[in-house]
């Protein structure tokens, strides 16, 4: 059976299951995403500020000395990321996914009161660095905990809806601060301390937002199950499924994963009642299977291709492109190109995702985006458009076709590998493994962030519109890399991706090698026969 926006359900599913308690509980888990994305887009505006600039003593610098300051405070924020992102695996085994998001945010809440207070008087930056320290870790302990949490609760004919919240959630919160530091410069006194401590304060929201939704988070079932604490799961898929304890679909969950870890307890230690430590120690073995490996592998590629897709790019020389076509109101036209990538996410996410499933969206997307980074190369070549140059009709022509270009970029992106990197890797791992997965997937964007970040303005001083072949060509690669090497995933249970992956362990003990979803597909309907004996 499906509906609209599922895919085909895993075995039969009561209509109970898709309840609007599942929905709140990764509604509410996302909510420190809209943090995530606020965080990554108020930032540059806001330390440009005049009231900003003379608070701390910036006004009388020289450019360089403000550059670097700049810098630093985007470099502290990523590093603070990358190790909020490491961390945090600690946190995910030993004290659960629901520690983990309350651990995260109220590290996020205390850097985000630090970047608000500052310490105006003495025209230090101390506090504002501590912040950025601060808010990057709980960013990032967010990014690794988000994804892998919201997967554990979801029923997998809405997995890939219920995970894709975190992305609808980073581009809104992209958005929503972009267009907080629109209204400031356009309504507020620039000069006025406030313009600088707004923003800073707007992190509060969604932050306070999901402190305020704790209570009613529960702890996810498999990591419950884990830790052999049977009875409390069963009382959370109970919740959750909105079905009574001993119902049948509530047992099958329950032995689908207390099956998985025995078994992967067995394999890693000899033993199935190995205790967290054993467990951890061969967690660490059994990643260097080849595939474990493999699947390791695919995560940290597929960020790669996430960040050399040209999205900086475009971002950093759509303003030129608008200006030179006599769009006036340039930070208007960003905005709305903003507005159009998070609401192809939300839609994408929240309706196609779990039809359409993850490889083909990926391949399409990035066909897309390549035609329109080859036509902006020609464009730029060709026209040579300046802002604020009077240009040709020919130009300017030329010129709106590449504005309709990046907006059709940012509509196509935004169901690609945008998002679906982190949905992927949040379905593809076993329990054992989903503590190390998690933060090694924030460890890969935030490091792949970084490099693309450093290398773009030498690349753009080198390569001039060279930029935009080299980035859509990359776009090609990952079309191809996608097509050969990304597993569908939509609708399958968790327990079913070693299978899917044909990794080696399950071959020593049974030698099937990888399976296609519809195999997969098939064998899981015989769970049904087998309702009454597991029940």
């Amino acid at each position: 059976m499906t509906g609209f926006g599922r895919a085909k359900e895993d075995r039969p599913t009561p209509k109970e299951v898709y309840n609007w308690r599942v929905y709140s509980t990764a509604l509410a888990i996302s909510m420190g995403v809209l943090a995530y994305g606020y965080d990554s887009a108020f930032i540059g505006t806001t330390i440009t500020q005049k009231s900003f600039l003379r608070d701390f003593g910036m006004d009388k610098m020289s450019t360089k000395e403000r550059n670097d300051i700049s810098s630093n405070l985007t470099s502290i924020y990523s590093a603070g990321g990358f190790f909020g992102a490491l961390i945090m695996y600690f946190s995910l085994e030993l004290l659960g996914r629901r520690m983990t998001v309350i651990l995260s945010d109220c590290i996020f809440i205390v850097g985000a009161i630090f970047c608000t207070v500052g310490i105006v008087p003495s025209k230090s930056l101390a506090l504002i660095y501590a912040g950025r320290l601060l808010t990057g870790l709980g960013v990032g302990g967010i990014a690794a905990v988000s994804p892998i949490y919201i997967a554990e609760i979801s029923p997998p004919a809405i997995r890939g809806r219920l995970t894709g919240f975190f992305e609808s959630f980073y581009q809104t919160g992209a958005v929503i601060g972009f267009w907080i530091n629109y209204g400031i410069v356009h309504n507020i006194d620039t000069n006025s301390t406030i313009a600088w401590r707004i923003p800073m304060a707007v992190q509060l929201i969604p932050a306070g937002l999901l402190a305020l939704m704790i209570p009613m988070l529960k702890e996810s079932p498999t990591w419950l199950l884990k830790r052999g604490r049977d009875e409390d799961a069963y009382k959370v898929y109970s919740f959750l499924r909105m079905l009574p304890e001993n119902h049948p679909y509530i047992a099958e969950d329950v032995q689908f994963i207390k099956s998985e870890i025995a078994k992967e307890r067995a394999l890693l230690t000899g033993s199935e009642n190995a205790t967290i430590g054993q467990i951890m120690k061969a967690a660490a073995r059994e990643a260097s299977l080849k595939g474990m490996r493999n699947r390791f592998l695919l995560v940290f590629l597929m960020f790669m291709w996430q960040a050399w897709s040209g999205a900086a790019a475009i971002n950093y020389y759509s303003p030129t492109i608008f200006k030179s076509i006599g769009l006036t109101d340039v930070t208007l036209w960003t905005g709305v190109y903003g507005i159009i990538k998070a609401g192809g996410s939300i839609i994408f996410f929240t309706w196609f995702i779990d039809k359409f499933g993850r490889k083909w969206p990926w391949i399409i997307s990035s066909l897309a985006c390549a035609l329109c980074q080859y036509y902006l190369a020609v464009y730029i070549a060709v026209g040579h458009p300046t802002a604020g140059v009077l240009q040709s009709a020919s130009t300017i022509a030329g010129g709106k076709g590449a504005t309709a270009m990046i907006m059709i970029f940012g509509a196509t992106w935004s169901f690609g590998a945008n998002g679906l990197p982190w949905i992927i890797s949040a379905e593809i791992f076993p329990s054992s493994m989903r503590s190390v997965s998690g933060p090694f997937a924030g460890m890969s964007v935030w490091l792949w962030t970084y490099v693309v970040t450093r290398a773009l303005p030498s690349m753009y001083t080198s390569m001039g519109w060279g930029v935009y072949v080299f980035f859509a060509s990359c776009l090609v690669c990952a079309s191809i890399y996608a097509y050969f090497f990304i597993h569908e995933t939509k609708g399958l249970r968790i327990d079913q991706m070693d299978h899917l992956f044909g990794f080696e362990r399950e071959r020593e003990l049974s030698g099937p090698e990888g399976k296609d979803v519809d195999s997969l597909h098939k064998e899981s309907h015989i769970v049904e026969a087998d309702r009454k004996e597991v029940a």
